[in-house]
């Protein structure tokens, strides 16, 4: 048994769905013992009854103008502080930007080690295994650690969430910090992602490369993503030519996905953009070229012109939700 603190994490005045996920984790390497939520920010006290719900035993909340947008020498100071108090035998992030600039940080200050992009974890013999892609994919490694705190960062959509209980209870405690001597201030932030779903935990990604051709291309990608409640994504090479954004990238130097659906329009799979898309539960490939190596990792494949087969699959969806 051990005491395990675990980073919850906001987004627009919400907590990201890999909150959850990691106190799902946290409950695993606490092997009973205690989950104690940590929240962090401006004006986020009301969040932490949510915690509560999915499974933490309390939630102690720090909160400090300072710590309205996310620097990383502000969020290490309150983190820091917190595990002072509470003396955690485990800690549980998610492996999303925040999380990976901030954990090697405080591994780094706490001397402990840290097992990152965690997907899988369970308690064998005593000890809690983590498993890990490595090898952009490729392969899988499994790792314990044996002496000091028990740190791991854990990708989104990959560890199911505790059924949420609104009946469940728990304290909620204020914690005070000083936040001092920031290297960094943020003035303003500009956002250039994309509305709507987001990508890195999406249920469901469609994505465009080249084959889209312009970004025109991406509409019948964003119609069919609306009809299925998905995020759209791009390869690099699609963000390279400028029909889209570099916040879409999917891939080694983008973001690392895990949807439940991926549907690929126009990517001939280039190992670099297969690394942030491979471990998806299911792949649909739709490329003109038979020989796309793109369907080397597809579990279904559709030989054609994208223009063609997404308006027709969007059409069909729209007639599954009518008729459901």
């Amino acid at each position: 048994m051990r005491k395990v603190l675990v980073m919850g994490e906001v987004r627009d005045g919400s907590l990201r769905n890999v909150s959850f996920e990691a106190v799902a984790a946290a409950k695993t390497i606490a092997e009973g013992g205690e989950v104690v939520g940590l929240l962090v920010g401006e004006g986020i006290a009301p969040l932490a009854q949510s915690l509560i719900t999915y499974g933490a035993d309390r939630v102690i909340t720090i909160e400090d103008a300072k710590l309205k947008a996310y620097t990383s020498d502000g969020y290490a100071q309150a983190v820091l502080a917190a595990v002072e108090a509470e003396q955690p035998g485990g800690i549980v992030f998610g492996h999303t930007a925040l999380g990976k600039d901030l954990s090697p940080k405080l591994a780094a200050k706490l001397d402990a080690g840290l097992v990152s992009d965690v997907t899988a974890l369970e308690v064998v013999g005593g000890n809690v295994v983590f498993t890990r892609p490595i090898y952009s994919g490729k392969a899988f490694e499994k790792k314990i650690i044996t002496e000091g705190i028990v740190f791991a960062t854990i990708r989104p959509n990959n560890i199911q969430p505790l059924a949420q209980d609104l009946s469940r209870t728990g304290e909620v405690t204020s914690l005070s910090v000083d936040i001092k001597d920031l290297r960094t201030i943020i003035k303003e932030v500009v956002r250039k992602a994309a509305e709507g779903v987001d990508l890195s935990e999406a249920k469901v990604v469609i994505a465009g490369g080249r084959g889209v051709k312009s970004a025109e291309g991406f509409k019948p990608l964003q119609e069919l993503a609306n009809v299925l409640g998905a995020a759209v994504g791009a390869s690099r090479g699609a963000c390279d030519a400028e029909y889209c954004d570099y916040s879409l990238q999917i891939g080694q130097t983008g973001k690392v996905v895990t949807p439940d659906l991926y549907i690929a329009c126009g990517i001939s799979g280039a190992i670099q953009h297969l690394a942030g898309m491979s471990n998806s539960k299911v792949i649909v490939a739709i490329n003109k070229d038979p020989e796309a190596n793109i369907f080397k990792v597809a579990d279904y494949g559709i030989v054609g012109d994208l223009f063609e087969v997404v308006p027709l699959l969007t059409e069909e969806f729209k007639k599954l939700k009518v008729h459901s």
